[in-house]
């Protein structure tokens, strides 16, 4: 038996290629968009590729099933009532699909969503111990499912009759498993998916059982109230990806994009494109095409561009020309495949002055002295409210980075604005999309609350509320920092009864 995690740092997504190596048959369950590594695997250890599974309809990225289908001609497989716009082979509780040895047995497990499926792995059909299960958003190392995203959908998709059900779901199909089983999530931690994400990618039932909050000893009402309480912000960009995975669409273009030159871009940007700036913050900050939005391809690049970018007008970027192709990729993984163009050299307009800016960024003595000179000025803190709870610089008003684009209206263009994240990333993602956005003084505060705690500055135990989005975020209907190559694969090889 192969059981290979494929993890995707950059998103928090864990997928895998299960194979029987008697048969050379395999499926892969929650594939990332740009499926080569798994044709690659497939054909480094002999395997056919015969069926996709879709634990539930993604919402956080835009998933390879049409891709896979494509390429290796694979079957599409999702839980039973999946609402979706081409062909597939609905999944039943209790159905076991045969791989030869291998056997997969589906466990329907609504709760996340209404269609969610968890998949047993069984390394021989008689055994009495199944291996591991996929639990796709149901069940993640330390945490749950979030249950609100469907949450103003209707009634039997509240928030509260999701969390009912998934209650359920864990209690009735995965915590009847045995504690040696193996749980391999679909996330781990930084997803948007849950609260409490542990950085392990892999557990064991009987670990879950002993250490996750949700699953001790609470009755149906306070697993309830426990994990509707407190979940993050839901990225804008959710109910785009929820939709796109249930429609047919483009399948990727993994070519690198076009070049442009300067009067090419500038053109565009006149008619409105977005110019996308993927160096890091302190490159960008020295010296970047006026209008540009930064957003560094070390940290959560693809999540951010998703969050931050207006939903329409195509792409242009204007960063170092290295960084296009993997740029490309990593913003199609989320569905946005409006990458129109790369800028030819990005020091081209060093020969014209008049169309480069700097970023301005404050040291916390900056920000402390200018706090006094300064009072009408605007104090955003990006973090995510479990962030915020612990503290925060004092004056500040909190808009998670996951809301700021849909809370532009709530803020004044014309007062000085200086936004700060944990350390600097974010910070500077929403820094650019303020002055991309016509906000006219904008900083963004150097080492973020991180070197304002440390330096034992004055913090605010009590938080304000932040800016109402302007509209809702309703993903999942068909209406409605890692490192530059942030991907690692967990193979585990069973052959016979030996285990590597």
């Amino acid at each position: 038996m192969i059981v290979t995690q494929h993890y995707l740092a950059c998103l928090s997504h864990a997928s895998y290629l299960i194979g029987d190596e008697s048969t050379a048959r395999a499926v892969v369950v929650d594939p990332r968009r740009d499926v080569g590594v798994y044709l690659q695997e497939a054909g480094e250890r002999g395997l056919r590729i015969e069926r996709v599974i879709e634990t539930h309809v993604h919402a956080d990225f835009l998933s390879g099933h049409l891709e896979l289908a494509d390429r290796a001609g694979a079957v599409i497989s999702y839980g039973a009532g999946a609402e979706v716009a081409f062909p597939i082979e609905p999944l039943h509780d209790g159905q076991r699909l045969s791989l030869g040895q291998v056997t997969l047995e589906i466990l329907a497990t609504p709760g996340h969503t209404p269609e969610s499926i968890c998949v047993v792995v069984w390394e021989h059909p008689d055994d009495r111990c199944s291996y591991g299960v996929l639990t796709g958003d149901t069940l993640f190392v330390g945490d749950v499912g979030r249950p609100d995203l469907l949450a103003s959908a209707g009634a039997d998709l509240s928030a509260d009759a999701l969390a009912r059900r998934l209650y359920r779901s864990l209690h009735d199909k995965l915590l009847v498993l045995p504690d040696a089983t193996r749980v391999y999530p679909a996330h781990g931690a930084g997803s948007a998916c849950g609260k409490a994400l542990s950085t392990e990618t892999t557990s064991t039932i009987g670990e879950q059982r002993r250490t996750n909050y949700a699953l001790q000893d609470l009755t149906e009402d306070a697993f309830v109230a426990a994990v509707t309480e407190g979940q993050p912000a839901r990225p804008r960009y959710f109910a785009f990806d929820a939709r796109a995975n249930r429609e047919r669409h483009a399948l990727l273009d993994e070519h690198a994009p076009d070049l442009l030159d300067l009067a090419d871009v500038l053109a565009r940007r006149a008619a409105g494109d977005i110019l996308l700036d993927p160096r890091e913050p302190a490159d960008f900050a020295v010296a970047h095409l006026a209008g540009a939005v930064n957003i560094g391809l070390q940290g959560r690049f693809a999540e951010w561009a998703g969050s931050v970018l207006p939903p329409d007008p195509d792409i242009i970027l204007v960063g170092d020309p290295a960084l296009a192709a993997e740029a490309k990729i990593r913003l199609a993984r989320v569905g946005l495949d409006r990458v129109a163009g790369q800028l030819t050299d990005a020091s081209v307009f060093a020969s014209r002055p008049e169309l480069a800016e700097r970023s301005s960024r404050l040291t916390i003595g900056q920000l402390a002295e200018l706090q006094g000179l300064e009072p009408a000025q605007q104090l955003i803190d990006v973090r995510a409210a479990a962030e915020t709870a612990k503290g925060t610089i004092p004056g500040a008003v909190q808009i998670p980075l996951a809301v700021l684009a849909d809370s532009l209206d709530g803020l004044d263009r014309d007062l000085p604005a200086v936004v700060y994240c944990a350390s600097g990333y974010r910070s500077q993602v929403a820094a650019s999309r303020l002055s991309a956005a016509g906000f006219r003084d904008v900083s963004d505060l150097l080492g973020g609350y991180g070197a304002w705690e440390a330096a034992g500055l004055p913090a605010a135990s009590r938080r304000r509320h932040w800016v109402k989005p302007s509209a809702a975020v309703v993903p999942g209907r068909p209406d409605g920092r890692s490192g530059h190559r942030s991907e690692r694969s967990l193979r585990v090889t069973v052959i016979g009864s030996d285990r590597e």
